[in-house]
């Protein structure tokens, strides 16, 4: 991708078979198009409701999903193993696994049972090659341990750490496992400021944008449901902490997008 190449954006995470979206769910793909967000990965929380994540994808040419247990389910859904989810990981709108991790703030599920199940992503993320889908919230020395243990014991997994909203050393020893860093409408808000100093400081390289709709609306649309079209805004915030025009900040991100989500750049590519 070069500065010959159309700017648009892709909305690396987002819940489109929320109810949130109900009969709505084809003009929030349209509005998403006109707003330059060309692409959307459709995120699973829940192996029960996969056949809805799948269908979504299935509907629309723009967009992929994933096939993975929230860990706020972790103890409510059936017991994974990286087989199965390599399995379901075989279906060609799915490009990636999770989303996973550890959420130790609302702790919905016992945190042993989530560290059970973000090992089994791990894992199948590794097997299959699709990058792994990475949540954590209060939970970030427990997160950083589980990935560099089972990084030292089978080897890199590529992934990325969505809704970035953690310190510097986070984003550090994630980059130094090849993790990817997707940012969210939360660096806009009034009291990021330091998430904003190391989003500045991550690589253009390094770099994604999401929207985690339905929540999380950015600037100036807080308050409101999110949805994948203000993207924009977010990506507009980043493009200005790192200096460079929305145009190229749009491309960069998407090239990472496609570099990270291979199978997604393989679709696209078919579809052309």
């Amino acid at each position: 991708m070069d500065d010959a190449t159309p700017a648009f954006l892709v909305d690396s995470h987002c819940h489109l078979d929320f109810p949130d979206f109900g009969d709505e769910l084809d003009a929030v793909v349209a509005r998403a198009g006109e707003a330059g967000v060309a692409y959307m990965v459709t995120i699973s929380t829940h192996l029960s409701r996969f056949e809805r994540v799948k269908a979504v994808a299935e509907r629309f040419d723009n967009v992929f999903c994933t096939v993975g247990i929230h860990p706020h389910q972790a103890a409510t859904e059936p017991l994974t193993t990286p087989e199965q989810l390599a399995d379901l990981a075989s279906h060609p709108k799915v490009v990636g696994i999770g989303e996973t991790g550890l959420d130790f703030y609302y702790e919905h599920s016992p945190r042993d049972v989530q560290q059970t199940q973000f090992r089994a992503h791990i894992q199948a993320a590794r097997a299959t090659g699709l990058p792994l889908i990475v949540h954590t919230r209060d939970a970030d020395d427990d997160t950083l341990r589980v990935m560099d243990e089972e990084y030292r014991e089978g080897g890199p997994f590529p992934g990325l750490i969505h809704c970035f909203s953690s310190g510097r050393a986070v984003a550090e020893k994630a980059m130094e496992m090849g993790l990817y860093i997707s940012v969210s409408g939360i660096v806009t808000f009034k009291t990021a400021d330091d998430l904003r100093a190391t989003v500045k400081d991550v690589p253009l390289d390094r770099l994604l944008v999401e929207t985690d709709s339905p929540y999380l609306a950015p600037v100036p649309q807080r308050g409101r449901r999110n949805e994948p079209a203000f993207t924009a805004l977010t990506a507009a915030k980043v493009a200005e902490l790192k200096g460079v025009p929305a145009e190229d900040l749009a491309r960069r991100t998407s090239e990472n997008f496609f570099t990270l989500f291979a199978k997604a750049a393989r679709a696209v590519r078919n579809l052309g």
